[in-house]
């Protein structure tokens, strides 16, 4: 049995969700109700694989709003409370979705094993980075041909290089054989030591970056407070907006530019559950985040463990694993609009006629 630990995008959001279905308690309650209240296991699902094998799964509701991010006692006690939900409910397999995998790596969650009476087992639970950098890797392998650009000869920008999933995202185009790998991130000591590690990749700020890069691979929050001058992007610009939370289309809107939702796959049919629709998703019954769909395929594969576990641990042998899984069980990762891939690719044509 697989399980997802998620959350609602705000708070407003999340009242109305509880509504729906039925929770009024806490729709009618006020943050404070929300940071003392419990998770939830909201929702049980059954989903079939390609193949034809059936496994069982739930989604527990971790309580929390981004709203809570700078009370950092009650996230870390809503990421802990939701995961120690999740083993007393029998759950084989957990991802940690949003925030709280954020959170869990952000604030070292490891080092709070025991929660009440309960001692935490780590091979229950996976951050699904694994499949949320695979997916990103194929985003850019599928969509920045249609737009006309050839990865052998283009400049990739990855925003959050030295993260999880920046890293491996980093070492995957390397394998592919990019043009060049233009890396930002933060603190310039993590990128020091990537750029050792991979042996190339020039080190640049956001500012440096945008301007030369074909692909841009977002794998950072944005700060709401950031301004992109779309004029000064190539024309075509394929971006991967693999943060969270995805709103990198109000940002770089512009001719040329074509934003992606990074890390988001869709399953071969529909799933009868109702809480992708609190993620956003285009289409709720069958697309979700990479991460949720890591713990699927890991019950699938019959693989209970913590696939995806700690910081800069990703290879690429296991990427390659988890995305041969990916496909065999009928998930495809999120592509452009064949229209607007269609205009690109005809207007890079023309640009070099």
């Amino acid at each position: 049995m697989f399980g997802l630990i998620g959350h609602s995008t705000s708070f407003e959001e999340a009242r109305t969700k509880a509504r729906s279905l039925g929770y009024d308690a806490f729709a009618d309650g006020d943050l404070d109700m929300w940071c003392a209240a419990p998770p939830q296991l909201v929702e049980h699902v059954e989903v079939t694989s390609r193949t034809g094998r059936t496994i069982k799964g739930a989604y527990i509701d971790s309580v929390f709003v981004p709203e809570m991010l700078r009370r950092f006692k009650t996230a870390k006690r809503k990421v802990i409370k939701a995961m120690e939900l999740a083993q007393r409910s029998g759950i084989d397999i957990t991802a940690l979705g949003g925030f709280t995998s954020i959170i869990f790596e952000d604030m070292n969650l490891l080092r709070e094993q025991r929660v009440s009476a309960v001692e935490l087992d780590w091979s229950r639970f996976t951050t699904g980075n694994t499949h949320t950098a695979w997916v990103i890797c194929q985003q850019v392998e599928t969509n920045a041909p249609r737009l006309g650009i050839d990865l052998a000869s283009a400049r990739v920008a990855v925003v959050g290089a030295t993260g999880d999933i920046g890293s491996a995202v980093c070492r995957w185009l390397q394998r592919r054989g990019v043009a060049e790998l233009l890396l930002v991130a933060r603190r310039p000591q993590p990128l020091v030591e990537l750029q050792e590690s991979l042996g190339e990749g020039r080190i640049l700020s956001l500012q440096e970056a945008l301007p030369e890069a074909d692909v841009v691979v977002w794998v950072a929050s944005l700060p709401q407070s950031l301004e992109i001058d779309a004029a000064q992007l190539r024309n075509p610009c394929l971006m991967i907006d693999g943060g969270y939370p995805k709103n990198l289309d109000s940002k770089a809107a512009g001719p040329g530019v074509h934003v992606l939702k990074g890390g988001i796959v869709e399953f071969w049919q529909d799933i009868g559950w109702q809480m992708m629709e609190v993620a956003e998703m285009a289409v709720p019954q069958r697309q979700m985040f990479a991460c949720f769909a890591e713990a699927i395929l890991l019950d699938f594969e019959e693989l209970h463990t913590n696939f995806s576990w700690g910081r800069n641990n990703i290879t690429l042998e296991a990427m390659d694993r988890i995305g041969e899984a990916s496909l065999r069980h009928g998930f495809k990762a999120l592509e452009l609009e064949p229209a607007a891939a269609a205009t690109a690719s005809s207007n890079a044509v023309l640009a070099s006629a």
